[in-house]
């Protein structure tokens, strides 16, 4: 295959061109995707400050610092980082290790555009989180609209599969500990102590010692499975917060 450059040779001709990322990257219309996503990036002319100079002629009114400045480093093509953040939420990656593939990977470099293998960081991680900012929610369901087009257009679904939308709404199980556990009994025996002092009330003992040892002891009971200990400890730490509120109820009213 015919290359610009002698000493280096296409990514197209060192990759299967029946790869699914070779041929996403044959369909999907990128001028177009450029095109909608380029305004988002454009530079923004200023206003500029109006004052006062003088010439040949005479005093005159001049505008400093207006239209569009060219001071800064230029913007990475709109195709880098749209692929960039399609490879980010297609391999489930983060910014870091997202770079660190592309500069090793053939294929999701062609994807991303380029023409020869490179292998420097595309960018830095840290540029994907600025564009994705800047591109907002109304760029990303652009971006989706564009994906989904193009799947039906290579007729990877069909358009009747689109008409209904399925919404899988299973809960995953969190691990929240019972209102009973020892933990939570020390959190609200912590809390009491520390709005107590926040309002002044001076309380005769906070049991902070002891609270933070029978929460060590029951967290070796329950390890070990003596259930009978663990039950002493739970019920000693209830009666010391059952009178640190009694304690604080009194001394507020």
């Amino acid at each position: 295959m015919a290359t610009d450059d002698f000493f280096r040779a296409r990514l197209d001709g060192m990759v299967d061109p029946q790869h699914p990322l070779a041929v996403l990257a044959r369909r999907l219309p990128w001028s177009q995707i450029e095109t909608s996503l380029a305004p988002l990036f454009a530079r923004k002319a200023r206003l500029g400050k109006s004052r006062d100079d003088a010439d040949m002629f005479g005093p005159t009114l001049v505008v400093a610092a207006g239209g569009v400045s060219r001071a800064g480093r230029p913007r990475l093509p709109i195709r880098l980082m749209v692929a960039l953040l399609y490879l980010k939420h297609a391999f489930n990656e983060s910014d870091e290790s997202l770079v660190e593939r592309w500069s090793e990977n053939v294929v999701w470099q062609l994807f991303s555009g380029m023409e020869y293998y490179q292998s420097k960081l595309p960018c830095d991680a840290t540029q994907i989180g600025r564009f994705r900012r800047v591109l907002g929610e109304a760029g990303v369901e652009q971006l989706l609209k564009t994906t989904i087009e193009a799947a039906v257009a290579m007729k990877a679904v069909k358009s009747v599969e689109l008409e209904r939308v399925i919404v899988d709404s299973t809960v995953q199980e969190k691990a929240i500990a019972h209102p009973t556990d020892s933990r939570l009994l020390e959190v609200a025996r912590a809390k009491i102590a520390q709005l107590a002092k926040r309002a002044g009330l001076q309380l005769k003992k906070t049991h902070e010692r002891e609270g933070r040892t029978l929460r060590r002891r029951a967290g070796g009971y329950a390890h070990a499975k003596q259930f009978k200990r663990l039950r002493q400890v739970v019920r000693r730490q209830r009666t010391i917060l059952g009178v640190l509120l009694r304690e604080v109820q009194r001394k507020m009213t």
